[in-house]
């Protein structure tokens, strides 16, 4: 028995950035996990209807050697007797990309290729569905990430999966080799199962968004570029302002540097919210995180409500 994907899917390479996306919905549970198969500096797979899976590491494998992504899926289609209940799409580092909806994948199915994408779907309740995806992307503006939920919330506004929604997927990787497969995914964020899994998708891309921001902050304060770090952390806690720990360590590294009074307002709205913050931030001298200065920790810790 084959797994089941039947499902909306967009992979594409973005010419400014040479960053390659995929993204998936699909009325099946955890959809992501069998369908999107993206690798940096190689390029992307989508594999569906009725998955067969390989198709997702052996295609990267056959163009990390350097096979063109239409040669590489012409070769897995041609050993596969069961092709005809395949939909693929393969785009590789030099954005060629190619597409197959074998003709018993289950009505409504198709795909479009275009330049450096390709969009597909099958079990859609019309046939107007892929051609939305494609318009979308193509009239979307903005970041790759941006651009493929376009896609996808096209797709389900035409009428998208026949038997509705369930779980949805996204990934983009660099464009350039990382030197290992595990390295170079720049977004990796799945909904295994929710009534509203594309607004899921979308609010937890905001969320690795912020984490990112997060992470470019520490490499700024690594750099010596103290201001650049505290812009981004700024930014990453107003991108998910429900989230304490970015705004807690954008405040820890104020009081670091010595600009406590700007760091006790945000320490205040923390410790406001969750109490156990303040706990945290008693541990962290002891192991480096923050400079040992006691009269520095009583004077944040005097902002813990209750405290006199």
């Amino acid at each position: 028995m084959f797994p089941f994907a039947h499902t909306f899917s967009i992979i594409a390479r973005d010419p400014d950035t040479g960053e390659f996306g995929a993204a998936v919905q699909s009325h099946w549970f955890s959809t992501g996990s069998l369908v999107l198969w993206v690798e940096a500096g190689v390029g992307a797979v989508a594999t569906q209807s009725m998955v067969e899976v390989s198709y997702g590491p052996l295609g990267l494998n056959l163009m990390r050697a350097g096979i063109s992504a239409p040669d590489a899926m012409a070769g897995l289609l041609a050993a596969d007797s069961q092709r005809q209940v395949r939909q693929v799409a393969m785009i590789d580092a030099m954005g060629r990309v190619n597409a197959h909806t074998g003709d018993r994948c289950i009505a409504a199915a198709g795909h479009i290729v275009g330049e450096q994408f390709s969009v597909q779907a099958n079990m859609m309740l019309k046939d107007t569905v892929w051609g939305a995806m494609a318009e979308a992307f193509r009239g979307a503006s903005g970041a790759l990430a941006e651009r493929l939920l376009a896609a996808l919330d096209a797709a389900q506004s035409e009428g998208g999966d026949i038997r509705g929604m369930q779980s949805a997927a996204l990934k983009i990787a660099a464009g350039t080799l990382s030197g290992a497969p595990w390295q170079g995914l720049l977004v990796d964020v799945r909904v295994e199962d929710h009534p509203q899994p594309l607004a899921e998708l979308r609010r937890l891309v905001g969320i690795q968004s912020a984490y990112q921001l997060m992470n470019e902050g520490d490499a700024h304060l690594s750099a010596g570029n103290t201001e650049a770090a505290l812009s981004a952390y700024r930014a990453a806690a107003q991108l998910a302002p429900s989230i304490l720990e970015l705004p807690f360590w954008h405040a820890v590294t104020l009081a670091d540097l010595g600009r406590t009074a700007e760091a006790l307002p945000i320490f205040a709205h923390i410790f406001a919210t969750e109490p156990n913050w303040a706990e945290l931030l008693v541990r962290l001298p002891p192991v480096g995180l923050l400079r040992d200065d006691p009269q520095m920790l009583a004077e944040i810790l005097a902002v813990l409500p209750g405290t006199k």
